[in-house]
């Protein structure tokens, strides 16, 4: 048990009959009336995103959630093994559980996996991923850094929004949370 003062962003509450993770939170004293935390839930199952509130103060059931680190190995047709690189043991996780990150993890990358009782929840990559361009339509005569954007395969097979100027080939920076271009790679 914990207070909505203990509150902080990827702390795992269990309540409603689910878990969900906390992705922001707020505490508001306003100038009349008792003290209040806004937060922003998100179900860790069905990837619904909530809004709620709780008075300052009230418990808040908190689950138990180990998150460890894992290398992954292959996708086997329906499910993405990985393998903890402390014990050796692999774990199969669901194109569910995976969401976006499987647009961006190559065979031996690494990868934080949260579990709750056995069951995998999430799959957490790191903040940037360096992935070469597979396929990508040739820049043209005055194609500036500056100008607009194409679209580009990934050697992922992701497809993102890069600069005019980059060609087949090239490897780039890319962000895992949102998909964007940060940056070519020498």
């Amino acid at each position: 048990m914990a207070t909505t003062n203990d509150l902080k962003n990827g702390l795992v509450l269990d309540m409603d009959n689910g878990l969900w993770q906390v992705l922001e939170f707020q505490h508001v004293k306003p100038g009349k009336g008792p003290a209040f935390v806004r937060t922003k839930l998100k179900n860790v199952t069905s990837g619904k995103i909530v809004d709620r509130t709780f008075n300052a103060g009230t418990k808040v059931e908190t689950a138990t959630v180990d998150r460890s680190d894992f290398q992954y190995l292959y996708n086997d047709g329906t499910d993405f093994i990985f393998m903890d690189e402390k014990t050796y043991e692999q774990v199969h996780v669901s194109p569910q559980a995976m969401g976006d990150a499987a647009n961006y993890l190559l065979e031996n990358g690494r990868a934080m996996i949260a579990q709750h009782d056995g069951q995998v929840l999430y799959v957490e990559l790191p903040a940037s991923v360096v992935l070469e361009v597979t396929h990508t339509e040739p820049g043209l005569q005055g194609d500036r850094s500056t100008g607009g954007t194409k679209p580009a395969t990934l050697e992922t097979g992701a497809e993102i929004q890069v600069p005019l100027f980059l060609e087949a080939g090239t490897k780039v920076k890319v962000d895992t949370r949102d998909g964007s271009y940060l940056g070519r790679v020498s």
